[in-house]
């Protein structure tokens, strides 16, 4: 929350200075006020690193964001004025982020702005979905229903997001816990057979040998593997930031095998309930592709969709580029076409949402089913491995101590 520095004066006349916090600068002087302190002069601090909010990402949970316009929608039917509601949303969200914003944006509405100009400023909390939307629900007058659509939609995006990342999430886990233990038995289990296997003497088995080579090098340069992932995992996040490269990335993500499919129908599902969502707003066709460009977080199908834009400015069909790429199945092209025809493009897309949404469901039921038993018998071959390169030679010493 931010800080500002006042000047004033209190009841008895002294003059006082110091700092408040609060969310805007009429929250700070009510604040003062309440103090007894006539404030005279007041300005925000500027964020330092000592008390600079840092945020990664989005700096809002999506799912504060949909309890956020479910209660917004719910004050509205209630008769509740935009600007009331605004002040009760700021003072009861959970998210700090988004109760800094509302308060910012509550001050803005005060001073004469529309919601849409408003909440533009903080396009971090608020994305351009949303304020094009609330564009189009201001001059229509129903943006209670408009933020219901909002809710329904965000809901369903999030709900898409959760089973990919559930169906990712347990083969990342075991891996992680396969290396670990990997590295654990390396370093601090396989060096304890060494010496014993060299006072024997032993003929060791090739498999052996490579273990303890392996353990040899882990200890000697473990910080040196550990620089490998990291630096691994710093050019992964600086070739996502980058338009050129990412596409390269999100091109073999939906070549992958197994789960290229399903990330491509769930890239599928998130675009059609974008644009069915921004069409069933009356936002305008070319405005609400632009939008999904940006909102899709895959290149290869924003490229496609640029292209589906560039048609339609030219006057030929949307559905046309969408048809030679191979990131679009025959029932998505098929029903655009129809939807473009029959002029029912949201009714369309948004059946073909359901349709992968429900795919995307069946298939991460699938592959979890599929994954778990794949990677226990990894972990164990992995493990098993180590232990029986210990165990083997160990075998031939009981064997020659009994001799």
């Amino acid at each position: 929350m931010p800080q500002f520095k006042y000047e004033g004066r209190n009841i008895k006349g002294q003059r006082q200075k110091g700092t408040v916090t609060a969310s805007t600068k009429r929250d700070a002087v009510i604040k003062l006020r309440q103090k007894g302190i006539k404030v005279t002069e007041i300005s925000e601090v500027p964020p330092t690193l000592l008390n600079k909010e840092v945020t990664f990402g989005n700096a809002v949970k999506l799912q504060d964001f949909v309890i956020y316009l479910r209660q917004f929608a719910t004050l509205l039917k209630a008769g509740v004025s935009v600007v009331d509601s605004t002040r009760i949303l700021a003072g009861q969200t959970d998210s700090k982020a988004l109760s800094k914003a509302l308060a910012d944006v509550e001050e803005a509405l005060r001073g004469g702005n529309p919601l849409s100009a408003a909440t533009a400023k903080h396009p971090r909390v608020f994305p351009p979905m949303f304020v094009n939307m609330m564009k189009a629900g201001e001059a229509s007058g129903n943006m209670d229903e408009t933020l219901e659509r909002l809710a329904d939609h965000f809901e369903k995006v999030h709900r898409t997001r959760q089973k990919i990342i559930s169906a990712l999430a347990y083969p990342i886990a075991v891996g992680i816990i396969a290396i670990a233990v990997v590295i654990f038995l390396l370093v601090a289990v396989v060096p304890t057979f060494v010496k014993m296997f060299a006072d024997f003497r032993a003929d060791l088995p090739a498999i052996t040998k490579f273990v303890l080579k392996a353990s040899e090098v882990m200890q000697a340069y473990w910080w040196l593997v550990a620089l490998g992932v990291f630096c691994v995992y710093m050019v992964f996040a600086a070739l996502k930031k980058r338009k050129q490269s990412k596409y390269y990335l999100d091109y073999a993500l939906l070549r992958l095998p197994i789960f290229g499919k399903l990330m491509q129908k769930a890239a599928l599902a998130r675009m059609t309930r974008t644009l069915s969502s921004l069409f069933s707003s009356s936002v305008p066709i070319l405005q609400a592709l632009s939008i999904v460009e940006d909102v899709i977080e895959n290149e290869v199908i924003a490229k496609v969709l640029k292209e589906a834009r560039d048609a339609l400015e030219q006057g030929q069909s949307m559905a046309e580029p969408l048809k030679k790429h191979w990131a679009f199945p025959p029932l998505v092209t098929q029903m655009i076409a129809i939807g473009e025809q029959t002029g029912s493009l949201d009714a369309m897309l948004a059946k073909v949402a359901d349709f992968y949404e429900a795919e995307v469901d069946a298939g991460t039921d699938r592959l979890k089913s599929l994954i778990e038993p794949l990677m226990i018998v990894l972990l164990s071959g992995v493990v098993g491995t180590i232990v029986t390169s210990i165990i083997v030679p160990m075998y031939d010493i009981f064997n020659h101590i009994q001799q």
